[in-house]
């Protein structure tokens, strides 16, 4: 065999050898997991979800704080929504053998799709888009499937009609996932009587232009069921129980919510703006459920 024949076989085995060490399957280092609090769930509805990861017991240090990755995919496998996050722990904290564990609701968003539907989750670097190698049921290019979750029409959650006080409907600009309404002082709404105890979930943020925040009352008729404070450009969800007295006998229900200090773009000098609407707060999400 001449000089140049085994120099040839040489490479191509130091590339194969490359190749092997390459694609060698990496062990996973945490397994991933969630728990429902209800898993049929209508369209719009609040869903709490419990995410959890158990930490393999040989898992060497997280080299950056990964984020995690959540898809909500219909039988075809196609994406219909996501809730990526950072988790409760940040990844570099997490230690071999840890179970970290935390909860999130997430609202099921309007999407034209009745049926069952599988939650895909994982682990991924916002720096590089690396996914990370997890132990489950790797449904490809490691997105592992942790549940199922039957959607059911919106007709199921209780009838709910903004009234007067709402200003229309708005998202931001190539981005109809997101959506909110901005109230005026007061804004009602108006809801079928569950008749049980309920939550009401007021999903908000408040506007910059004041600094000291925002006074909520939260009204059933004349009575007030929840008060809060709102600071500035902070998104938060407040969960506000309400009893089966303070829902009282009536088949509707009124409830209001008042706003302690309102603004106008156009009257703003800094904001630049045209805008004449009276504005309050910024809802993302007002739903009225029985309680689980």
């Amino acid at each position: 065999m001449n000089n140049t024949r085994i120099a040839v076989l040489a490479v191509a085995a130091l590339s194969l050898a490359s190749c092997a060490r390459k694609d060698a399957p990496e062990p996973p280092v945490a397994t991933p997991g969630v728990t429902l609090d209800h898993d049929r769930a209508p369209l719009g509805s609040p869903v709490e979800i419990t995410y959890r990861f158990e930490v393999a017991k040989d898992a060497p240090p997280f080299a950056e704080d990964y984020t995690v990755f959540v898809g909500v995919v219909d039988p075809d496998e196609e994406l219909m929504w996501t809730d990526d996050h950072v988790p409760a722990v940040p990844t570099k904290q997490w230690k071999p053998g840890q179970k970290v564990e935390y909860t999130r609701t997430v609202f099921v968003p309007i999407f034209p799709y009745i049926g069952e539907a599988s939650i895909h989750m994982g682990l991924y670097s916002t720096a590089t888009n690396k996914r990370l190698s997890l132990s489950g049921e790797d449904m490809g290019q490691r997105a592992y499937k942790v549940a199922k979750i039957q959607l059911l029409p919106q007709t199921e959650n209780v009838f709910t009609v903004f009234k007067e006080g709402w200003h229309s409907p708005e998202s931001p600009p190539n981005d109809t996932s997101v959506e909110w309404q901005w109230t005026k002082k007061e804004a009602t709404l108006g809801f079928k009587n569950p008749k049980k105890d309920s939550v009401f979930y007021l999903d908000v943020d408040a506007s910059m232009t004041f600094a000291e925040g925002q006074q909520i009352q939260v009204k059933i008729v004349d009575r007030v069921v929840s008060e809060f404070m709102l600071a500035p450009a902070q998104r938060s969800l407040h969960k506000i129980p309400l009893t089966t007295a303070q829902l009282g006998d009536a088949d509707l229900v009124d409830l209001r919510i008042v706003v302690d200090k309102t603004f106008v773009p156009a009257l703003l000098p800094a904001a630049g703006s045209k805008d004449p609407r009276e504005l309050g707060i910024r809802v993302f999400h007002a739903f009225i459920g029985p309680k689980q």
